[in-house]
């Protein structure tokens, strides 16, 4: 064979491969747990630190699943990531705002777990975050 036709092979061969495998990441799907958003908030500021705040529902308290989840949420250097985990078939919010509380009072007995990454990107999973 002439150089060109391998060197032809071997670059059509590594496209498919990289097509692949970028179409082959892991992701929220994958997750057990049966996750679902159902609350979003991102601030309107796209110059200074940006401010995700989510509330999804989980089947069961599965720990790993809900911090991996975490995980997988955008985050924006200098930014701001927050997710509030609820059971399902409990009360969940139906929306999150910025500040101190993220939502409605009522809501913080059912809060299972949050995630929060700050703006150094330093993870931090609290289990049963509002319990005495």
């Amino acid at each position: 064979m002439k150089l060109k036709t391998i060197l032809l092979l071997i670059a059509a061969a590594l496209i498919i491969w990289f097509i692949y495998d970028s179409f082959s990441q892991p992701g929220v799907d994958d997750l057990a747990g049966d996750f679902k958003e159902v609350a979003m908030y991102r601030n309107e500021n796209n110059t200074g630190p940006i401010v995700r705040i989510y509330a999804v529902t989980v089947a069961d308290t599965l720990w790993d699943e809900m911090r991996a989840y975490g995980d997988y949420m955008p985050h924006t250097k200098y930014g701001n990531t927050k997710v509030y985990f609820f059971l399902k078939g409990k009360p969940a919010p139906g929306e999150v705002y910025p500040g101190e509380e993220n939502f409605e009072q009522q809501f913080r007995p059912y809060t299972a777990a949050v995630y929060e990454k700050d703006a150094m990107s330093q993870v931090s999973f609290r289990k049963e975050p509002f319990q005495p």
